[in-house]
Protein backbone atom coordinates (compact mmCIF):
# COMPACT_ATOMS: atom_id res chain seq x y z
CA UNK A 1 0.00 0.00 0.00
CA UNK A 2 1.32 3.66 -1.10
CA UNK A 3 -0.36 5.02 2.04
CA UNK A 4 1.48 4.08 5.34
CA UNK A 5 0.65 7.33 6.83
CA UNK A 6 -2.88 9.68 6.55
CA UNK A 7 -3.46 13.13 7.35
CA UNK A 8 -7.50 14.28 8.26
CA UNK A 9 -7.29 18.56 8.85
CA UNK A 10 -10.35 19.06 10.72
CA UNK A 11 -11.50 16.87 13.17
CA UNK A 12 -15.62 17.96 13.42
CA UNK A 13 -18.56 15.36 12.99
CA UNK A 14 -16.78 14.54 9.04
CA UNK A 15 -12.99 14.59 9.72
CA UNK A 16 -13.05 12.34 13.06
CA UNK A 17 -14.94 9.37 11.87
CA UNK A 18 -12.87 9.42 8.60
CA UNK A 19 -9.84 9.47 10.93
CA UNK A 20 -11.15 6.84 12.83
CA UNK A 21 -12.19 4.78 9.66
CA UNK A 22 -8.75 4.33 8.12
CA UNK A 23 -6.92 3.97 11.80
CA UNK A 24 -9.28 0.95 12.15
CA UNK A 25 -7.85 -0.22 8.94
CA UNK A 26 -4.46 -0.43 11.02
CA UNK A 27 -3.18 2.60 9.18
CA UNK A 28 -1.27 5.10 10.65
CA UNK A 29 -3.41 8.36 10.99
CA UNK A 30 -2.55 11.94 12.12
CA UNK A 31 -5.67 14.33 13.07
CA UNK A 32 -4.95 17.99 12.83
CA UNK A 33 -7.07 20.47 14.35
CA UNK A 34 -6.77 24.13 15.80
CA UNK A 35 -9.13 23.47 18.54
CA UNK A 36 -6.86 22.46 21.83
CA UNK A 37 -9.94 20.53 23.46
CA UNK A 38 -10.52 18.59 20.70
CA UNK A 39 -7.43 17.54 20.24
CA UNK A 40 -6.28 16.49 24.11
CA UNK A 41 -10.19 14.72 24.00
CA UNK A 42 -8.85 12.84 21.24
CA UNK A 43 -5.81 11.75 22.64
CA UNK A 44 -7.07 9.95 25.42
CA UNK A 45 -9.14 8.27 23.61
CA UNK A 46 -12.64 10.27 23.93
CA UNK A 47 -14.77 12.08 21.12
CA UNK A 48 -16.12 16.08 21.84
CA UNK A 49 -18.77 15.28 19.80
CA UNK A 50 -22.20 12.78 19.41
CA UNK A 51 -21.93 10.17 16.99
CA UNK A 52 -22.93 6.26 17.56
CA UNK A 53 -20.42 3.83 17.62
CA UNK A 54 -17.30 6.98 16.80
CA UNK A 55 -16.37 6.34 20.87
CA UNK A 56 -15.51 2.46 20.39
CA UNK A 57 -13.89 3.67 17.05
CA UNK A 58 -11.49 6.42 18.62
CA UNK A 59 -10.93 4.56 21.68
CA UNK A 60 -9.36 1.97 19.78
CA UNK A 61 -7.62 3.38 17.13
CA UNK A 62 -5.96 6.16 20.16
CA UNK A 63 -5.09 2.99 22.61
CA UNK A 64 -3.97 0.39 19.70
CA UNK A 65 -1.76 3.60 18.57
CA UNK A 66 -2.98 4.15 15.06
CA UNK A 67 -4.68 7.61 15.81
CA UNK A 68 -2.96 10.67 17.22
CA UNK A 69 -3.99 14.10 16.95
CA UNK A 70 -2.21 17.27 16.92
CA UNK A 71 -2.56 21.26 16.41
CA UNK A 72 0.03 21.50 13.65
CA UNK A 73 0.48 19.31 10.23
CA UNK A 74 3.43 16.60 10.08
CA UNK A 75 4.37 14.90 7.07
CA UNK A 76 2.24 12.00 5.29
CA UNK A 77 1.19 10.30 2.39
CA UNK A 78 -1.99 11.86 2.16
CA UNK A 79 -3.92 14.40 3.51
CA UNK A 80 -7.46 15.09 3.54
CA UNK A 81 -9.28 18.61 4.18
CA UNK A 82 -12.18 18.35 6.07
CA UNK A 83 -13.06 21.87 7.18
CA UNK A 84 -16.23 23.72 6.95
CA UNK A 85 -17.56 26.12 4.54
CA UNK A 86 -19.08 28.73 5.88
CA UNK A 87 -20.71 32.10 4.46
CA UNK A 88 -19.40 35.19 3.90
CA UNK A 89 -21.03 38.21 5.92
CA UNK A 90 -23.78 39.62 3.48
CA UNK A 91 -26.25 41.82 4.06
CA UNK A 92 -30.16 40.78 4.29
CA UNK A 93 -31.71 39.87 1.05
CA UNK A 94 -28.59 39.27 -0.53
CA UNK A 95 -27.01 35.71 -2.24
CA UNK A 96 -24.69 34.74 0.91
CA UNK A 97 -21.20 33.56 -0.56
CA UNK A 98 -19.03 31.23 0.00
CA UNK A 99 -15.75 31.45 2.48
CA UNK A 100 -12.91 29.59 1.32
CA UNK A 101 -11.05 30.84 4.66
CA UNK A 102 -10.74 27.47 6.27
CA UNK A 103 -9.69 25.66 3.05
CA UNK A 104 -7.18 28.32 2.36
CA UNK A 105 -5.73 28.13 6.09
CA UNK A 106 -5.29 24.26 5.66
CA UNK A 107 -3.56 24.51 2.77
CA UNK A 108 -0.59 27.32 3.79
CA UNK A 109 -0.97 24.34 6.79
CA UNK A 110 0.06 21.40 5.12
CA UNK A 111 2.20 23.15 2.11
CA UNK A 112 5.74 23.31 4.09
CA UNK A 113 5.01 18.91 4.73
CA UNK A 114 4.39 18.26 1.45
CA UNK A 115 6.41 15.99 -0.64
CA UNK A 116 7.05 14.53 -3.88
CA UNK A 117 4.34 11.50 -4.48
CA UNK A 118 1.83 13.07 -1.84
CA UNK A 119 -2.25 13.04 -2.45
CA UNK A 120 -4.58 15.61 -1.41
CA UNK A 121 -8.20 15.18 -1.15
CA UNK A 122 -10.75 18.42 -0.25
CA UNK A 123 -13.61 16.34 1.09
CA UNK A 124 -14.84 19.82 2.88
CA UNK A 125 -18.24 20.53 0.59
CA UNK A 126 -17.18 23.40 -1.83
CA UNK A 127 -18.04 25.69 -4.69
CA UNK A 128 -17.44 24.41 -8.25
CA UNK A 129 -13.48 25.36 -8.94
CA UNK A 130 -12.50 25.05 -4.96
CA UNK A 131 -10.53 21.99 -5.90
CA UNK A 132 -8.78 23.74 -8.41
CA UNK A 133 -8.06 27.22 -6.07
CA UNK A 134 -6.47 24.38 -3.77
CA UNK A 135 -4.09 23.00 -6.35
CA UNK A 136 -3.33 26.92 -7.04
CA UNK A 137 -2.97 27.80 -3.39
CA UNK A 138 -0.62 24.50 -3.08
CA UNK A 139 1.44 25.59 -6.17
CA UNK A 140 2.08 28.98 -5.40
CA UNK A 141 3.17 28.24 -1.97
CA UNK A 142 5.74 25.15 -3.11
CA UNK A 143 7.04 26.53 -6.54
CA UNK A 144 9.37 23.66 -6.04
CA UNK A 145 6.71 20.98 -6.77
CA UNK A 146 4.57 20.56 -9.69
CA UNK A 147 0.77 20.14 -9.72
CA UNK A 148 -1.77 18.31 -11.71
CA UNK A 149 -3.35 21.51 -13.36
CA UNK A 150 -0.33 22.10 -15.25
CA UNK A 151 1.54 18.98 -16.05
CA UNK A 152 -1.79 16.64 -15.52
CA UNK A 153 -0.19 12.78 -14.67
CA UNK A 154 3.13 13.92 -14.34
CA UNK A 155 2.75 16.05 -11.07
CA UNK A 156 4.29 15.41 -8.09
CA UNK A 157 1.55 16.18 -6.24
CA UNK A 158 -2.10 14.90 -6.74
CA UNK A 159 -5.08 16.83 -5.90
CA UNK A 160 -8.59 15.63 -6.11
CA UNK A 161 -11.93 16.41 -4.74
CA UNK A 162 -14.44 13.35 -2.92
CA UNK A 163 -17.53 15.29 -0.91
CA UNK A 164 -18.37 13.20 1.96
CA UNK A 165 -22.09 12.10 1.67
CA UNK A 166 -23.20 11.10 4.97
CA UNK A 167 -26.00 11.46 7.29
CA UNK A 168 -25.76 12.68 11.08
CA UNK A 169 -25.97 9.69 13.69
CA UNK A 170 -25.60 6.98 11.02
CA UNK A 171 -22.16 8.15 9.92
CA UNK A 172 -19.65 5.52 10.62
CA UNK A 173 -22.12 2.82 9.05
CA UNK A 174 -22.57 5.13 5.83
CA UNK A 175 -18.65 5.85 5.64
CA UNK A 176 -18.39 2.58 4.67
CA UNK A 177 -21.10 1.23 2.62
CA UNK A 178 -21.75 4.33 0.36
CA UNK A 179 -20.76 5.21 -2.83
CA UNK A 180 -18.16 7.96 -3.37
CA UNK A 181 -18.16 10.01 -6.34
CA UNK A 182 -14.04 10.85 -6.76
CA UNK A 183 -12.77 13.93 -9.43
CA UNK A 184 -9.14 14.27 -10.14
CA UNK A 185 -7.43 17.18 -11.43
CA UNK A 186 -5.88 14.41 -13.34
CA UNK A 187 -6.51 10.88 -13.99
CA UNK A 188 -3.45 9.92 -12.18
CA UNK A 189 -5.29 11.77 -9.43
CA UNK A 190 -8.57 9.89 -9.29
CA UNK A 191 -6.72 6.77 -9.35
CA UNK A 192 -5.02 7.33 -6.75
CA UNK A 193 -7.92 8.98 -4.62
CA UNK A 194 -10.08 5.25 -5.27
CA UNK A 195 -7.34 3.38 -3.89
CA UNK A 196 -7.04 5.73 -1.03
CA UNK A 197 -10.73 5.24 0.04
CA UNK A 198 -10.64 1.72 -1.08
CA UNK A 199 -9.20 1.01 2.34
CA UNK A 200 -12.46 0.81 4.06
CA UNK A 201 -14.82 2.04 1.83
CA UNK A 202 -16.84 -1.05 0.32
CA UNK A 203 -19.36 1.31 -1.76
CA UNK A 204 -18.25 2.00 -5.32
CA UNK A 205 -15.76 4.43 -5.90
CA UNK A 206 -16.70 6.33 -8.97
CA UNK A 207 -14.50 8.48 -10.81
CA UNK A 208 -15.42 12.10 -12.87
CA UNK A 209 -13.61 15.33 -12.76
CA UNK A 210 -13.16 17.50 -9.88
CA UNK A 211 -16.00 20.33 -11.31
CA UNK A 212 -18.30 17.42 -11.49
CA UNK A 213 -17.77 16.00 -8.45
CA UNK A 214 -18.30 19.37 -6.77
CA UNK A 215 -21.48 20.15 -8.55
CA UNK A 216 -22.81 16.29 -7.28
CA UNK A 217 -22.76 16.83 -3.59
CA UNK A 218 -24.34 20.57 -4.21
CA UNK A 219 -27.01 18.80 -6.46
CA UNK A 220 -27.79 16.13 -3.84
CA UNK A 221 -28.22 18.84 -1.63
CA UNK A 222 -29.92 21.33 -3.57
CA UNK A 223 -32.41 19.13 -4.66
CA UNK A 224 -33.37 17.50 -0.82
CA UNK A 225 -33.81 21.62 0.08
CA UNK A 226 -36.53 21.48 -3.29
CA UNK A 227 -38.29 18.81 -1.87
CA UNK A 228 -38.15 20.28 2.04
CA UNK A 229 -39.71 23.35 0.93
CA UNK A 230 -42.54 21.95 -1.01
CA UNK A 231 -43.11 20.19 2.12
CA UNK A 232 -42.88 23.54 3.98
CA UNK A 233 -45.13 25.26 1.64
CA UNK A 234 -47.50 22.93 1.49
CA UNK A 235 -47.92 23.06 6.01
CA UNK A 236 -48.35 27.13 5.41
CA UNK A 237 -50.97 26.31 2.35
CA UNK A 238 -52.41 23.64 4.82
CA UNK A 239 -52.24 25.61 8.10
CA UNK A 240 -54.69 28.33 6.01
CA UNK A 241 -57.18 26.00 4.78
CA UNK A 242 -57.57 24.26 8.03
CA UNK A 243 -56.23 21.15 6.75
CA UNK A 244 -54.41 18.91 8.77
CA UNK A 245 -50.84 18.40 6.58
CA UNK A 246 -49.75 15.36 7.56
CA UNK A 247 -52.73 13.64 6.96
CA UNK A 248 -52.46 15.09 3.68
CA UNK A 249 -48.65 14.69 2.60
CA UNK A 250 -49.81 10.65 3.98
CA UNK A 251 -52.52 10.29 1.86
CA UNK A 252 -50.84 12.11 -0.86
CA UNK A 253 -47.76 9.46 -0.45
CA UNK A 254 -50.51 6.15 -0.97
CA UNK A 255 -49.58 7.61 -4.49
CA UNK A 256 -46.71 5.12 -6.22
CA UNK A 257 -44.88 7.80 -7.85
CA UNK A 258 -45.53 10.43 -5.37
CA UNK A 259 -42.99 11.11 -1.78
CA UNK A 260 -43.32 14.27 -0.09
CA UNK A 261 -41.12 14.64 2.32
CA UNK A 262 -42.55 15.68 6.30
CA UNK A 263 -42.50 19.83 6.97
CA UNK A 264 -40.26 21.10 9.55
CA UNK A 265 -39.83 24.61 11.24
CA UNK A 266 -36.93 25.20 8.87
CA UNK A 267 -33.95 23.49 7.17
CA UNK A 268 -30.52 23.45 9.20
CA UNK A 269 -27.22 21.53 9.01
CA UNK A 270 -24.10 22.74 7.22
CA UNK A 271 -25.27 20.99 4.23
CA UNK A 272 -28.57 21.35 3.03
CA UNK A 273 -28.99 24.73 4.41
CA UNK A 274 -26.21 25.87 2.85
CA UNK A 275 -25.33 23.99 -0.24
CA UNK A 276 -27.60 25.84 -2.67
CA UNK A 277 -26.29 28.80 -1.69
CA UNK A 278 -23.08 27.85 -3.52
CA UNK A 279 -25.25 27.28 -6.77
CA UNK A 280 -27.10 30.57 -6.43
CA UNK A 281 -23.98 32.50 -5.70
CA UNK A 282 -22.23 30.94 -9.14
CA UNK A 283 -25.27 30.92 -11.52
CA UNK A 284 -27.86 33.55 -10.22
CA UNK A 285 -29.79 34.00 -13.36
CA UNK A 286 -29.90 30.29 -13.81
CA UNK A 287 -30.47 28.79 -10.11
CA UNK A 288 -34.37 30.57 -9.92
CA UNK A 289 -35.94 26.97 -8.22
CA UNK A 290 -32.90 26.62 -5.89
CA UNK A 291 -32.90 29.98 -5.05
CA UNK A 292 -36.62 30.35 -3.97
CA UNK A 293 -36.42 26.53 -1.80
CA UNK A 294 -33.83 28.82 -0.39
CA UNK A 295 -36.22 31.49 0.64
CA UNK A 296 -39.35 29.56 1.37
CA UNK A 297 -36.98 27.55 3.99
CA UNK A 298 -35.03 30.41 5.59
CA UNK A 299 -38.37 31.98 6.12
CA UNK A 300 -40.14 29.14 7.60
CA UNK A 301 -38.36 29.95 11.36
CA UNK A 302 -40.26 33.81 11.18
CA UNK A 303 -43.82 31.50 10.33
CA UNK A 304 -42.90 29.73 13.46
CA UNK A 305 -42.24 32.49 15.67
CA UNK A 306 -45.79 33.84 14.37
CA UNK A 307 -47.39 30.87 15.67
CA UNK A 308 -45.76 31.12 19.00
CA UNK A 309 -46.84 34.77 19.26
CA UNK A 310 -50.73 33.72 17.89
CA UNK A 311 -50.92 30.77 20.48
CA UNK A 312 -49.54 33.39 23.60
CA UNK A 313 -52.23 35.69 22.41
CA UNK A 314 -54.71 32.51 22.77
CA UNK A 315 -53.36 31.92 26.42
CA UNK A 316 -53.83 35.80 27.27
CA UNK A 317 -57.32 35.52 25.96
CA UNK A 318 -58.15 32.20 27.89
CA UNK A 319 -56.20 33.59 30.92
CA UNK A 320 -57.17 37.00 31.28
CA UNK A 321 -55.87 37.42 34.74
CA UNK A 322 -52.37 36.72 33.45
CA UNK A 323 -49.68 39.13 31.42
CA UNK A 324 -46.69 37.96 29.08
CA UNK A 325 -44.20 37.96 31.85
CA UNK A 326 -46.75 35.03 33.27
CA UNK A 327 -46.32 32.69 30.67
CA UNK A 328 -43.86 30.14 30.53
CA UNK A 329 -42.76 28.46 27.06
CA UNK A 330 -40.92 25.46 26.58
CA UNK A 331 -39.11 24.73 23.01
CA UNK A 332 -38.77 20.67 22.73
CA UNK A 333 -35.39 20.28 20.76
CA UNK A 334 -32.62 22.50 19.50
CA UNK A 335 -30.54 20.19 17.67
CA UNK A 336 -30.75 20.72 13.58
CA UNK A 337 -32.13 17.36 12.85
CA UNK A 338 -33.22 14.19 15.43
CA UNK A 339 -31.47 12.40 18.11
CA UNK A 340 -27.79 14.53 17.36
CA UNK A 341 -26.29 17.12 19.16
CA UNK A 342 -25.40 19.24 16.33
CA UNK A 343 -27.02 22.74 16.06
CA UNK A 344 -25.09 24.20 13.03
CA UNK A 345 -27.65 25.89 11.11
CA UNK A 346 -30.13 25.08 13.33
CA UNK A 347 -34.01 26.47 12.48
CA UNK A 348 -34.21 25.43 15.85
CA UNK A 349 -31.94 27.14 17.20
CA UNK A 350 -32.93 30.31 16.08
CA UNK A 351 -36.22 29.97 16.48
CA UNK A 352 -35.68 29.24 20.38
CA UNK A 353 -32.76 32.43 20.58
CA UNK A 354 -35.66 34.82 19.07
CA UNK A 355 -38.30 34.00 20.77
CA UNK A 356 -36.27 34.40 24.52
CA UNK A 357 -35.19 37.71 22.25
CA UNK A 358 -38.59 39.03 22.03
CA UNK A 359 -41.08 37.53 25.24
CA UNK A 360 -40.81 39.17 28.05
CA UNK A 361 -41.81 35.70 30.21
CA UNK A 362 -39.35 32.50 30.80
CA UNK A 363 -38.46 30.71 28.15
CA UNK A 364 -37.22 27.20 28.44
CA UNK A 365 -35.39 24.50 26.35
CA UNK A 366 -35.23 20.53 26.12
CA UNK A 367 -32.26 19.10 24.29
CA UNK A 368 -31.19 15.52 25.99
CA UNK A 369 -28.07 15.89 23.47
CA UNK A 370 -26.43 18.34 25.03
CA UNK A 371 -25.42 19.51 28.83
CA UNK A 372 -24.74 22.29 28.24
CA UNK A 373 -26.17 25.77 25.98
CA UNK A 374 -23.69 27.90 24.10
CA UNK A 375 -22.97 31.28 25.36
CA UNK A 376 -25.26 33.10 23.02
CA UNK A 377 -28.15 31.52 24.45
CA UNK A 378 -27.61 33.00 27.76
CA UNK A 379 -31.57 34.15 27.68
CA UNK A 380 -32.60 30.35 27.39
CA UNK A 381 -32.33 27.92 30.55
CA UNK A 382 -31.92 24.33 29.74
CA UNK A 383 -34.09 22.01 31.55
CA UNK A 384 -35.44 18.52 31.86
CA UNK A 385 -38.24 17.38 29.88
CA UNK A 386 -40.64 16.69 32.75
CA UNK A 387 -39.81 20.09 34.35
CA UNK A 388 -40.50 21.68 30.65
CA UNK A 389 -43.77 19.65 31.08
CA UNK A 390 -44.46 20.32 34.13
CA UNK A 391 -44.06 24.13 34.07
CA UNK A 392 -44.91 25.07 30.30
CA UNK A 393 -47.69 27.07 29.47
CA UNK A 394 -46.52 26.79 25.42
CA UNK A 395 -45.28 23.76 24.11
CA UNK A 396 -43.12 24.37 21.29
CA UNK A 397 -42.05 21.19 19.35
CA UNK A 398 -39.30 21.90 17.26
CA UNK A 399 -37.14 18.41 16.61
CA UNK A 400 -38.55 14.87 16.86
CA UNK A 401 -36.10 13.15 18.97
CA UNK A 402 -36.76 9.93 20.00
CA UNK A 403 -37.57 11.06 23.60
CA UNK A 404 -40.02 13.22 22.69
CA UNK A 405 -42.40 11.28 20.47
CA UNK A 406 -43.80 9.16 23.42
CA UNK A 407 -44.60 12.66 25.85
CA UNK A 408 -48.23 13.33 26.99
CA UNK A 409 -48.73 16.93 27.59
CA UNK A 410 -51.53 17.04 29.52
CA UNK A 411 -52.04 20.89 30.28
CA UNK A 412 -50.76 23.79 27.76
CA UNK A 413 -50.79 24.84 24.36
CA UNK A 414 -49.39 22.91 22.16
CA UNK A 415 -47.78 24.42 18.83
CA UNK A 416 -46.16 21.01 16.85
CA UNK A 417 -43.66 21.68 14.03
CA UNK A 418 -43.34 18.02 13.44
CA UNK A 419 -46.43 16.49 13.61
CA UNK A 420 -45.76 13.93 16.76
CA UNK A 421 -48.56 15.91 19.19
Amino acid sequence: MSFKTISVIGLGYIGLPTAAMFASRKVNVIGVDVNKHAVDTINQGRIHIVEPELDMLVHAAVTEGYLRAVMIPEPADAFLIAVPTPFLPCAEGEIPAPDLTYIESACRGIAPVLKKGDLVILESTSPVGATEQVAEWLAAARPDLSFPQTVADAADINVAHCPERVLPGHVVRELVQNDRVIGGISATCSNRSVELYKIFVEGDCIITNARTAEMAKLTENSSRDVQIAFANELSMICDKLDINVWELISLANRHPRVNILQPGPGVGGHCIAVDPWFIVSKTPAEARLTHMARVVNDSKPDWVIEKVKIAIADFLQANPEKTTKDITIACYGLAFKPDIDDLRESPALHIAKRISQIHNGTVITVEPNISVLPEFLCNLELVSTESALKCADIHLMLVDHAEFKTLNVSSGIIVDTKGIW
